[in-house]
């Protein structure tokens, strides 16, 4: 049963998101509570290329809510072009990381500032700031936290499996280096603690989502809030709305399905946003002790995103949330 909203302002939304599905996700609630949208974002996928500290996540969602990312790619942005790319190849460099000629400013400015000593998440803030991105995004560690892929090829940092690789290694493991002693940045824990909803973005619950659950006590956070949290599955009809989910189920003895994501999740959610095309998995799910909702999931234009995002709200605050819509305070 979704929970009534009987605020007069605007509900307090924590989305946790991670790559293109997540800025989308992300997106689509930006753009029906900008101010009072909060993202946590992976930051597992982070690493160092060229002397410059990259954080892949992070950037597409910033990127994404300022309304520059590239609109088919998904990552990057848009009309950038690759003539320091270029040059970097005819010196020998790896040109496998793509790195647009606007984007390496980002990564520049960040550089400059981890010298001088500050942590991501008020990099990250800056940033967003300069942007005009109304809602904050927060990184889920100032603590370095990285992805190990093991593989049947050998352990590969993430950026080496998922750019370089293509993903295309067998994979056996999943590792988070450090993760043991990442505390979550600034403002992450009480940001769960306060949101009106959670919601899980349809990003990959292996490698997106959970680098962030491992990060210190927020799990059980999530846990205690549980009827607050809504996921939006990211396997439409057995396949991955993209990125390497389904492979990865497969590879973990899984069939790729919705129910495999649900009961990955099943202590922390108490919402699950079904695409029509998998109905016949909504019994299953609510025997989770789930609450399903079910629509069209795909994330294919602007009014896409904003139907999945009032959808995935209302699931949780009921259909009478909008009516006491108000501006909020950054």
């Amino acid at each position: 049963m979704a929970e009534r909203n009987t605020m007069n302002t605007a509900p307090h939304v924590v989305v946790l998101a991670g790559g293109v599905g997540g800025a989308k996700a992300a997106d689509g609630v930006y753009r029906l509570l900008p101010d009072t949208l909060i993202v946590i974002v992976n930051t597992g996928d982070d690493f160092e290329h060229l002397g410059l500290p990259i954080s892949p996540d992070v950037d597409t969602v910033m990127y994404t809510l300022a309304g520059l990312h590239h609109p088919e790619r998904g990552w990057g942005l848009a009309g950038d072009t690759f003539h320091a790319l270029e040059m970097l190849g005819r010196y020998g460099a790896p040109t496998w990381f793509q790195l647009g000629d606007k984007d390496l400013a980002t990564h520049i400015l960040r550089r400059h500032w981890r010298d001088e000593g500050l942590p991501l998440s008020e990099i990250t803030d800056r940033l967003r700031r300069a942007l005009g991105v109304r809602a904050r995004i927060l990184p889920m560690s100032d603590d370095p936290v990285r992805t190990v892929v093991e593989t049947e090829e050998g352990t590969l940092p993430f950026q080496e499996y998922f750019v370089h690789r293509r993903a295309e290694p067998r994979v056996r493991a999943i590792r988070f280096q450090h993760v043991e002693k990442a505390r979550p940045a600034p403002g992450v824990r009480e940001a769960i603690q306060h949101a009106d909803v959670i919601l899980l973005a349809p990003s990959n619950p292996y490698l997106s989502i959970d680098p962030i659950l491992h990060v210190g006590d927020l799990r059980a956070l999530l846990r205690a809030r549980r009827s607050r949290v809504v996921a939006i599955s990211p396997i439409v009809g057995g396949k991955a709305i993209k990125g390497p989910a389904a492979k990865l189920m497969a590879e973990f003895g899984l069939t790729p399905s919705p129910l495999a994501v649900a009961e990955h999740y099943r202590d922390i959610v108490g919402h699950f946003l079904l695409d029509t095309v998998d109905a016949r998995y909504a019994d299953a799910i609510r025997s989770l002790d789930m609450d399903v909702v079910m629509t069209d999931t795909w994330m294919r234009t602007v009014e896409d995103k904003e139907r999945v995002a009032r959808v995935a709200l209302s699931s949780v605050l009921g259909d009478g949330w909008e009516k006491g819509r108000g501006a909020g305070d950054e």
